[in-house]
């Protein structure tokens, strides 16, 4: 058995950065990975604001000095293959977070778990978290299993879930509620020698439109490779075949644009498929732990903001930890304040995404009524959570249906349902 003042379980980007913040801040943190990094993970594409969690954990010179892909803007591409004016950070923000990347994330996942190790956190690869310890009903640290099948407890007042989408406390608890108007499928595979725009366009990441309200991805990454991926309803994708490939190559024949910038490539091979993409649990901390990252929600990804969700949320969770820490409270009422600041940012992005899907809505049209709004769209584009919309989705309500705000996601503080 080992003590410490935080357990984090899972190594990712949200759980590496919460571990770097609390050890940085002179917390003793175990952070546990089942896996041995690299390891390969989808989700590539960064946007501007995910510059502040990462410079909080000491990571913006490493990025600079790393051959990721540099990103300046993105782009949508129409089925005929028109391509709209490429939408360039740094002509909306004066700061240098306007450079962002296009990463791999076997890379960069591992890069995020040696810094928390150089902030001071101990890192336990290969160790399984198996099962929560808890004093009556509250969570005191973690059993896990590792690789040789040895079981380890490692036991402190708070404990971090940052397992992913496989959500750890909310797969045991049944915490896990789908978004049920966002539910898509995603097909994707990489290729190499694809084609590339010039000068600052070369690592935009492009939307590119099909029928059904579906798109491709497009993400240029280092070593000529670009990760490419269909995303639609399940029905549509799968209306002739299940088979992944084909279903692929079907659709590059539904949008001109991604089918020229294929057509010098050669896939790589593999396709991978996931689905049901957007949930939240239903809590978001009980008495010793919090849930961050997609442990605890997880939003459609048109929109790339699946990777500054995890480092914001690290970011905020380990904000939280380090107050309660500080006042020796670790109850579920402490996160209250957390839960608002992560729900609000997941909110105003997700309401895009509505908008996005929403057959009667359109951008231009919004803009073309609404032309002094253009900076708030931008702003929730690229990762300004802290900034008020009401009026920017009041003028969305007049052509597409905005969803309210989801009414769960506090944290759990009832004693009628256990934490397992």
């Amino acid at each position: 058995m080992a003590s410490y003042d935080v357990v984090v379980i899972g190594g990712g980007p949200a759980g590496s950065t919460a571990a770097a913040l609390l050890a940085k801040n002179g917390h003793q943190v175990a952070l546990l990975e089942k896996s041995h990094f690299p390891r390969y993970h989808i989700g590539e594409s960064l946007i501007p604001y995910c510059y502040f969690p990462l410079k909080a954990i000491g990571m913006i010179d490493k990025m600079k000095a790393s051959s990721f892909q540099k990103k300046y803007s993105v782009q949508f591409a129409s089925p005929s293959g028109k391509v709209s004016q490429p939408f360039y950070f740094f002509d909306h923000m004066d700061h240098e977070a306007a450079n962002t990347w296009q990463v791999k994330r076997s890379e960069f996942d591992q890069m995020m778990l040696a810094n928390a190790r150089e902030k001071g956190a101990d890192v336990f690869s290969g160790m399984q978290a198996k099962s929560m310890l808890k004093d009556d009903d509250v969570v005191t640290g973690v059993t896990a299993q590792d690789q040789s099948g040895d079981v380890h407890e490692f036991k402190a007042p708070i404990t971090i879930d940052a397992t992913g989408r496989n959500g750890f406390s909310m797969t045991r608890n049944s915490w896990r509620v789908k978004d049920t108007n966002l539910q898509k499928v995603a097909i994707w595979t990489y290729y190499k020698g694809a084609k590339r725009d010039e000068g600052y366009d070369e690592g935009a990441t492009t939307v590119a439109y099909i029928p059904e309200k579906g798109w491709f991805w497009y993400i240029p990454l280092a070593d000529d490779v670009v990760s490419v991926g269909v995303v639609a309803d399940k029905e549509y994708l799968y209306r002739d075949t299940r088979d992944a490939k084909a279903i692929f190559e079907k659709e590059v024949e539904n949008n001109q644009w991604i089918k020229d910038h294929l057509s010098t490539g050669e896939s790589l091979g593999e396709y991978h498929v996931t689905g049901d993409f957007s949930y939240r649990s239903r809590y978001c901390a009980a008495d010793g732990l919090v849930l961050t990252g997609d442990a605890f929600a997880f939003l459609d990804p048109v929109f790339s903001s699946g990777m500054y969700f995890a480092l914001l949320g690290g970011q905020l969770a380990a904000e939280a930890v380090d107050g309660a820490l500080k006042v020796k409270d670790y109850t579920a009422g402490q996160f209250v304040d957390y839960s608002h600041k992560f729900r609000n940012a997941i909110e105003s992005m997700r309401k895009l995404v509505y908008a996005f899907y929403d057959d009667t809505f359109n951008f231009g049209v919004l803009l073309k009524k609404y032309p002094d709004l253009a900076s708030d769209v931008t702003d929730c584009l690229i990762g300004n959570s802290e900034k008020d919309y009401t009026r920017l989705f009041e003028a969305i309500g007049e052509f597409a249906d905005v969803p309210a705000d989801l009414d769960y996601g506090m944290p759990y503080q009832h004693e009628s349902q256990p934490v397992a």
